[in-house]
């Protein structure tokens, strides 16, 4: 059975729904925000992020908030943040598996 659009978000996908999390923002500010969050281990080229940034719109998960010329900046709606949260809790329990894996083998 194929998967419903978005179930599982890749690592930049969460980056950039945790960007918007914490505020309304334009691309560029969006890439520079997760470079400086992950200390350059996560980056963004133009290309993915605005994919990233298309589907997110296609599937509600933000909106554009204001346009100015060609910048565009973008929020979480409802929707968005769910799935932030939903995304979190499952990397959380991700790494209580790993933790208690690791204790298990000790």
């Amino acid at each position: 059975m194929p998967k419903k659009a978005l179930e599982s978000l890749t690592e930049s996908m969460f980056y950039v729904l945790m960007a918007l999390h914490a505020a309304a923002m334009c691309g560029t500010d969006i890439a520079a925000h997760i470079e400086q969050l992950t200390k350059s281990r996560v980056l963004l080229g133009p290309a993915t992020l605005y994919t990233i940034l298309a589907k997110f719109e296609k599937e509600k998960y933000i909106r554009e908030t204001e346009v100015d010329g060609r910048k565009r900046t973008y929020a979480l709606t409802d929707l968005g943040r769910s799935a932030y949260e939903e995304e979190l809790l499952r990397l959380r329990q991700c790494i209580a598996d790993a933790e208690s894996e690791l204790i298990e083998y000790d």
